[in-house]
């Protein structure tokens, strides 16, 4: 029974929340390197949590019933406009949200300056022939969807705002070499039903930034918005270019960036969900509200996907901005980009390990040419040490992911210690050797006909269990199917695995 006769007291609660958390990763300290960001300072965090119940229950979705919310919005949107350049902002719970809203406001966009031309175009024949034309000028057919035209180390959340709104992705490759886009095949990919280009600043998978100006000038020159994903380093690479790092141009002040979205629950270090997502034009921002007056009851109207969201994550991301300040930023930018750059040095030196482009960010991705990678992170799990994996794509090996933080200088040479370890004892074990013949048997299950039991216990035969409080498992041979199946079979595969994992 999941509720209990009775109430139970807040130490029983908290006792059991402990336990709960017995297997977990740890959330501060810089030993897991993705997922969560740590200044190192405790009363920054102290602050943002105070902050945060101190607005859990007031309701956002009536910024005239609590005001208080409009207040913090204004001054936390004001403080990311003006260090990305100007613009009009959303407060939002985060990079998807912004992203989806991004993507909405894009196909809205376009959408009324089809119905406009088309007007146009309408009573220009009136006027001609005393007729009209209908749907004259239209840039969608009946049945044609909008498209996205991004590089494929653009983040998945563009696909998912891509499904969620209809819109179709036309992927673009990356420079091998540099895994940035070529605006060449951007400007080829675009055809006369796109509605938005994106651009990474930077890219998650290799830490690198897009050509921003280049594909920005492309795309204002065919007339189509260009967004500037900057969820990771919106926050993270101003302050590396005043800590000495080449940063390019990337923000609202580049000509022909019309959106841009940025994490503050990353490298701001709040509390997530805490994002925004800004608009060089307040009439794009427009396209990223709904309001609905087909019903009998309160005022619809949303700026974000949620109606009913709790404050708190405002108050939280408003506190940490508060309690940092401009000083408090710059010193953490220069720890993370010294950090960086003793990493990146580190790997160097390490044999067989390569660092994957020349990232300008704090994102560090390396592989190994006699290392099973998967083995290797493995190897660091059981050190106490979380190195993110990543599958290959696209002609990008698999590789390893590392997020450099405020806290991560302090223990970058013991980072680099288990790495060479880790590497080490991955050599001596060997790759993960796969049951001859379980990748092909993997593609072609039907996963659908079969229930998530069936699915837990081919699981299982490869060393995965996902019973719930069965810790923290050994992951190289999931990752080795995963990477040798095609995407839509991991896509699947994923699925299930998560259908197993919460149960009924």
């Amino acid at each position: 029974m999941n509720l209990p006769p009775a109430g139970r007291s807040t130490e029983d609660l908290l006792a059991e929340i402990a336990r709960l958390k017995e297997h977990d990763l740890p959330v501060r300290g810089g030993q897991v390197t993705a997922y969560v960001y740590d200044t190192g300072r405790a009363a920054v965090h102290d602050a943002a949590t105070r902050a945060y119940l101190e607005m859990l229950e007031v309701n956002c979705l009536d910024p005239t019933a609590f005001p208080s919310v409009v207040a913090m919005e204004r001054q936390v949107v004001g403080a990311v406009s003006d260090l990305l350049g100007g613009g009009h902002g959303i407060f939002t719970s985060g990079g998807t949200e912004s992203i989806m809203l991004a993507v909405k406001a894009a196909r809205d966009f376009a959408a009324a300056k089809d119905r406009a031309t088309a007007d146009s175009a309408t009573a220009d024949s009136a006027t001609a022939d005393g007729a009209t034309a209908d749907g004259a000028a239209r840039r969608l057919a009946p049945g044609e969807r909008p498209n996205l035209v991004l590089p494929v180390t653009a983040h998945p959340a563009f696909h998912k705002a891509a499904h969620y709104l209809g819109v179709e992705v036309k992927p673009v490759p990356v420079d091998l070499e540099t895994y940035k886009v070529r605006p060449g095949d951007v400007a080829a990919a675009i055809d006369e039903r796109t509605i938005l280009v994106v651009v990474s600043a930077p890219s998650y998978p290799q830490g690198v930034i897009d050509p921003v100006e280049e594909v920005a000038a492309l795309a204002a020159r065919a007339g189509i918005p260009c967004h500037v994903d900057a969820c990771v380093g919106g926050w993270l690479l101003p302050w590396l270019r005043e800590a000495g790092a080449p940063v390019p141009p990337f923000d609202l002040s580049v000509p022909g960036v019309t959106s841009l979205s940025c994490d503050l629950h990353k490298f701001g270090y709040a509390p997530k969900g805490a994002s925004v997502l800004l608009f060089a034009d307040p009439a794009m921002r427009r396209k990223a509200y709904f309001a609905s007056a087909d019903w009998p009851g309160y005022t619809i109207i949303n700026a974000t996907v949620q109606s009913s969201r709790s404050a708190g994550p405002l108050g939280g991301a408003w506190a940490t901005l508060q309690a940092l300040g401009r000083e408090g930023y710059l010193e953490l930018g220069r720890a993370t980009w010294e950090a960086t750059r003793r990493l990146r040095d580190g790997l160097s030196g390490i044999p067989g390990l390569r660092v994957l482009g020349e990232p300008e960010s704090s994102l560090v991705a390396f592989t190994g040419a006699d290392v099973d990678v998967f083995v290797l992170a493995d190897e660091a799990r059981a050190r106490g040490w979380f190195l993110q994996p990543q599958l290959s794509y696209a002609g990008i090996p698999a590789n390893l992911h590392v997020t450099v933080t405020g806290v991560t200088l302090a223990g970058v040479d013991a980072m680099l210690k288990v790495i060479a370890e880790s590497a080490h004892a991955a050599r001596e074990r060997g790759p993960a050797v796969l049951p001859e013949g379980l990748v092909e048997l993997v593609a072609g299950l039907d996963l659908e006909a079969i229930d998530d039991a069936t699915f837990a216990e081919l699981s299982a035969s490869v060393g995965v269990d996902l019973r719930p409080g069965s810790g923290q498992p050994e992951m190289a041979m999931v990752n080795a199917v995963l990477d040798a199946l095609p995407p839509a079979s991991r896509e699947a595969v994923l699925v299930r695995f998560l259908s197993v994992i919460y149960g009924d």
